[in-house]
């Protein structure tokens, strides 16, 4: 296999990651389940990152994106109209919107998650016609200038190669322990003297999935959305990770009852892997130019084909509390993990099904992803330090898949943390 291994060490560009934590070549994948060259088994605990909420080659979906290219469906149409595209309107607004009475109208950007939130930064500059943003710490929004600006991984930021400006970034919900720090962003706004204008818009996740798993409360939620109003500040909520069904329910921030101005939506939007994205735009703020933000493929149709089948999930509440079930049972295994090996130093972090454990012994969480890769689990780590393990399996996986990957998991944490110390 490390002979295989040898065209991508060779050809491929230094910048890949993935390949480096996961040394395998892949050859299958099928539900919460994928196979490499060597026919040795996984089990897909890492979900594309969030973009496979629905698992890997779902037979619906595919059926309908078979069906749809073997007609000549059309493939590429820029942002003409076409039948895929139009199907997926009507069904997004009669599914998703009407149900939830939220009100956006549909922009669709490049596919990407970057493109959708550098369009939402766009449009909020354009509408309120300030520059700053106001960001929050060990926020992710993506790797292009505008959206890597909002992103407080230093790493990260420093390859932009250029000062990242126009952005302040405040403390994310209970990043300082000892202080309200919507108090402190409250001060900011109303001093003069602060040196913090007041911005076009604040962007946020509801849960921080690259920054370490972070929830926020409700409370927290809400109160940045009335900070929001008093100011004539746009609301942007990041769902790009978070959403379609990750947390529990299709947005992330419905259980905290709040109404972004604009939502930035890809990742597992298309639901089987194509790249997709939305931005939804209150309708009294679409004010961008015909053209004015655009791209080639911004009409991918075939992940128009597929992400309408997707919605079938969400026709009524049966999908929504099977997530539940089985979010309550991965996070009470997470927190057996805590309370059974203190040698973690661990908390359980997250909601629903984006969820992990943050440790305290510095590179331990790496150490047990390698070892249940090792072992036949895929997963991955978060957070500034990658001090968070953490759960991404499918919200489609059965609840037989879920205890076979709690049982890697387990093994390898105790394989690491009991093994004899050499001296």
């Amino acid at each position: 296999m490390n002979e295989d291994m040898n065209i991508f060490n060779t050809l491929e560009s230094e910048v890949r990651s993935y390949v480096r934590s996961f040394p395998t070549i892949f050859t299958k994948a099928k539900g919460y389940k994928m196979w490499d060259k060597a026919g040795k088994e996984y089990l897909d605990f890492f979900a594309g990152a969030g973009a496979l909420n629905y698992g890997h080659n779902h037979p619906k979906m595919k059926e309908k994106l078979i069906e749809y290219i073997t007609s000549d469906g059309i493939t590429h149409s820029l942002d003409m109209a076409s039948t895929a595209k139009a199907e997926f309107l009507n069904k997004f607004n009669d599914v998703i919107l009407k149900p939830r009475e939220l009100d956006y109208k549909i922009m669709f950007p490049g596919p990407t998650g970057t493109n959708t939130v550098e369009s939402a930064l766009k449009l909020a500059r354009k509408v309120t016609g300030r520059t700053d943003i106001i960001s929050f710490t060990n926020g992710f929004h993506g790797m292009t200038i505008g959206s890597l600006s909002v992103t407080g991984n230093s790493m990260k930021r420093k390859g932009a190669g250029i000062p990242l400006q126009n952005v302040v970034t405040f403390p994310y919900d209970n990043y300082v322990d000892d202080q309200n720090s919507l108090d402190y962003l409250e001060r900011f706004l109303e001093d003069s003297g602060s040196g913090v204008a007041i911005p076009a818009a604040m962007i946020l996740e509801t849960v921080q999935g690259e920054g370490g798993i972070n929830a926020a409360s409700p409370e927290w939620l809400k109160k940045i959305e009335s900070i929001c109003k008093r100011w004539g500040i746009l609301l942007i909520v990041d769902d790009v990770q978070a959403g379609v069904g990750r947390t529990g329910t299709f947005f992330s921030f419905e259980t905290a009852g709040i109404k972004p101005d604009i939502v930035c939506l890809s990742k597992s939007l298309s639901g089987y892997g194509l790249p997709f994205a939305v931005t939804l735009i209150r309708p009294d703020i679409d004010k961008f130019a015909p053209g004015e933000h655009n791209g080639t493929f911004r009409g991918n149709n075939h992940a128009f084909v597929t992400a309408t089948a997707a919605l079938d999930f969400w026709k009524d509440d049966t999908f929504e509390k099977e997530i539940k079930v089985k979010s309550e049972m991965i996070y009470s295994f997470l927190q057996k993990l805590v309370d059974t090996y203190p040698e973690l130093k661990g908390e359980v972090r997250g909601r629903g099904f984006m969820v992990g454990i943050a440790s305290e012994v510095d590179g331990l969480s790496n150490k047990i992803a390698a070892k249940a890769f090792e072992n036949g689990l895929i997963m991955e780590t978060s957070g500034p330090k990658d001090e968070v393990f953490k759960l991404f399996p499918p919200l489609t996986i059965d609840e037989q898949g879920l205890k076979q990957g709690f049982e890697v998991i387990e093994n390898s944490i105790r394989s690491i943390v009991k093994e004899p110390v050499t001296i």
